[in-house]
């Protein structure tokens, strides 16, 4: 697909979202995603970038909720919306295969039952985690925030953090709201170990379109 922004310099970011809006022309809602290269050294554990964040305006997706949990916390799992509560049984499901879920939250004393579930949820990015908020006591509260539009995000092996934080077909506005508050808050958690300049360069992008850079 031919660039429509050909010299490639750094754009303003309403600028750069109305760029990316042109490129919906598919029959599918395309996703946007925000991809910032970070001068991390992604070897040191005291400069990994990882996290969530709930966006202003959602992913324009509903997630799919699945919640390791017991008794009290697993009826309120259930009333927050999860799509999925259980604990032994949850875990053979998984263990035989069944990966049809987007996130995966887990009751604290349910941890024991699930990290034996790291080689399975591990590799897809599944497994709850406490950095993440994934690990919690409050299970209602999570849940209800991913329905919501909760994102992930951990910097890859080249230092790069990048999240889905929309669909083109939202508001000009509203998209740049939630690509700015994704830039926002990983300006808010640089690493106290990182030295120099923090994030390098910043892009966005659809499904279907070239990256385009924004001015940081």
């Amino acid at each position: 697909m031919a660039s429509k922004h050909p010299s490639g310099d750094p754009l303003p970011l309403e600028e750069a979202v109305k760029l990316l809006k042109q490129f919906n022309t598919t029959k599918f809602d395309q996703s946007v995603e925000v991809a910032m290269r970070l001068g991390v050294d992604a070897k040191q554990a005291d400069q990994l970038v990882r996290g969530s964040l709930v966006l202003p305006h959602g992913i324009g997706k509903s997630l799919r909720v699945i919640v390791f949990a017991k008794g009290d916390l697993a009826e309120q799992a259930k009333t927050a919306g999860a799509d999925e509560v259980g604990a032994e049984e949850l875990s053979k499901r998984i263990n035989d295969g069944w990966l049809d879920f987007d996130v995966c939250i887990a009751a604290p004393d349910m941890m024991g039952l699930v990290g034996p579930l790291g080689k399975v949820l591990g590799p897809r990015g599944l497994m709850p985690s406490p950095r993440a908020g994934t690990v919690t006591p409050e299970v209602a509260k999570t849940v209800k925030e991913y329905k919501a539009g909760k994102v992930e995000f951990r910097n890859d092996a080249g230092g790069v953090v990048h999240a889905v934080v929309g669909k083109l077909s939202f508001d000009a506005a509203k998209l740049a709201e939630n690509i700015q508050a994704f830039i926002n808050h990983i300006h808010g958690i640089k690493p106290a170990a990182v030295k120099g300049h923090f994030v390098r360069g910043i892009a966005i992008s659809a499904t279907m379109s070239p990256g385009i850079r924004i001015a940081a």
